[in-house]
């Protein structure tokens, strides 16, 4: 099984990001941050996602890129289609995923988050490797950080209401929650 040890996931791929910051002292992770992205949008499986959240982009290989230019952030976990996990920023650490945000009255939810990029489209379907590379990385996350449960899983839709609209109604929620729930 794997685990998280010091803020790292040992069944992830380590691609570390510089899009990071040192969390509020005495501040833990307890909210668990569903997003998706692709890049360019729409392709999935090139190396866009992870030269974005590195600042290695070429911003001259798509026309798209423009418009994210010079932008800086960063996400804990991607999970590619085929299930793959790539970590870019230690959980113990602040990634810049969430931007402008709040959660149950707390603001800045980047400070108590850990944030996981699903590779897709908010309008598409999710690969079932994806769902169970999830649920795998959930039950990890769970168990290194006991102040978050299942009922502290959230969009970033959810948290960015009106700026924000991933991971979409692409995303299973149900099903999810129910292979969480399995045994």
């Amino acid at each position: 099984m794997s685990v998280l040890r010091g803020g790292w996931y040992s069944g992830a791929r380590r691609h570390e990001s510089p899009n990071r910051g040192p969390r509020p002292t005495g501040v833990v992770p307890d909210l668990l941050v569903l997003h998706c992205i692709s890049l360019p949008p729409g392709e999935f499986g090139g190396p866009g996602v992870e030269d974005f959240f590195c600042n290695d982009l070429d911003w001259e290989a798509h026309p798209y890129f423009e418009e994210i230019r010079g932008l800086q952030v960063s996400t804990h976990f991607l999970i590619r289609r085929d299930g793959e996990i790539v970590q870019f920023v230690s959980c113990d650490e602040r990634a810049w995923h969430a931007g402008q945000s709040c959660f149950e009255g707390r603001d800045n939810c980047n400070d108590f988050s850990v944030g996981i990029e699903l590779e897709g489209t908010d309008n598409g379907p999710f690969e079932s490797a994806q769902y169970a590379s999830l649920v795998l990385l959930s039950r990890a996350l769970f168990a290194a950080y006991p102040e978050m449960a299942e009922s502290r899983i959230t969009g970033h839709s959810d948290i960015a209401p009106g700026r924000k609209t991933d991971p979409g109604p692409g995303f299973d929620w149900t099903r999810f929650h129910a292979l969480l729930a399995a045994p």
